[in-house]
């Protein structure tokens, strides 16, 4: 049976993957699969800087707005829908393209992941009405390896302590399957991160994260988010504005970093940089995926 091409393009926040995705979707009569674990959510468009509308009648994007701000997700969840989704792309004579800079939603695809059993729900819920602070403390206890883990995400922290630091088991690459790595000088993609902060800034970020704290409070899973966590000292007047965009962008860049360093590992990436040789990249596809 014939595995379904898939094409593949990551790369750290603020790197240009979705455009660079949508131009090849273009040129190779594709679909898009979103591999982000925030854009999975409802209501936090603003600050998780989702396809514009435009984009999204452009080009068909799939795993996007798929669960509310407040509702569990997970990376085997992920697998599931992702594999369907590429079968029904495939099925339709387009070429899946997964994008996204969540390393472990693109691996558990491409690596074919075997996922830990869930863990134990009154030891999760101890471990849930920890701190952040707390849950670190316990993890460097432990002497656990914090990887590419997002240390704003409490969900994450909270499977590294309940698997002991055990990680998925992992097959070899995908077969029928390519990969695209973008990659960005450190100033530009500085530069990048702090124009696209200012942007969400204007175009509503605070009044969409005071929303989201009305109606689910700050323990909802959306707002502990990069782009919504930090508000909270603002909205406490504990911090002003020109502070909270400084540690938006800080966050920012810590997260561009673990991303770089998760992608960095694979010996599977093709990595490209602008400007952009559409006509190699398109060649790329055509040659190294079978329909």
């Amino acid at each position: 049976m014939q595995i379904a091409p898939l094409l593949v393009i990551v790369g750290e926040t603020g790197s240009g993957k979705s455009a660079l995705a949508i131009e090849l979707a273009m040129r190779l009569n594709g679909e898009i699969i979103c591999a982000d674990s925030w854009t999975v959510r409802r209501e936090v468009s603003i600050g998780t800087a989702k396809p514009s509308a435009a984009e999204q009648a452009a080009v068909p994007h799939h795993l996007l707005d798929i669960v509310g701000p407040d509702e569990d997700f997970t990376a085997a969840v992920f697998k599931r829908l992702a594999i369907d989704t590429i079968d029904e792309i495939a099925a339709r004579g387009k070429l899946p393209i997964i994008v996204g800079g969540t390393g472990l939603y693109v691996d558990s695809v491409l690596y074919d992941y075997g996922f830990l059993p869930a863990g134990d729900r009154a030891d999760r819920e101890t471990l849930n009405a920890l701190s952040i602070d707390q849950l670190l403390a316990q993890i460097r206890q432990k002497g656990l390896e914090l990887g590419a883990i997002d240390t704003g995400n409490k969900r994450r922290l909270i499977r590294l302590l309940e698997t002991g630091g055990a990680v998925p088991s992992r097959r070899a690459l995908r077969e029928n399957s390519l990969v695209f790595g973008i990659t960005t000088e450190r100033e530009v993609l500085r530069n990048r991160i702090e124009n696209r902060t200012d942007t969400m800034i204007t175009h509503g970020l605070e009044q969409e994260t005071r929303q989201l704290v009305q109606k689910y409070g700050w323990g909802c899973e959306a707002l502990k988010g990069i782009g919504y966590s930090q508000w909270q000292d603002y909205f406490n007047g504990t911090a002003n504005i020109v502070q909270t965009r400084c540690r938006i962008v800080k966050a920012t860049m810590d997260l561009a970093k673990r991303q770089r360093t998760w992608f960095k590992r694979s010996n599977s990436i093709h990595w490209i940089s602008t400007p952009y040789d559409f006509e190699h990249l398109v060649e790329l596809a055509t040659t190294n995926l079978n329909k």
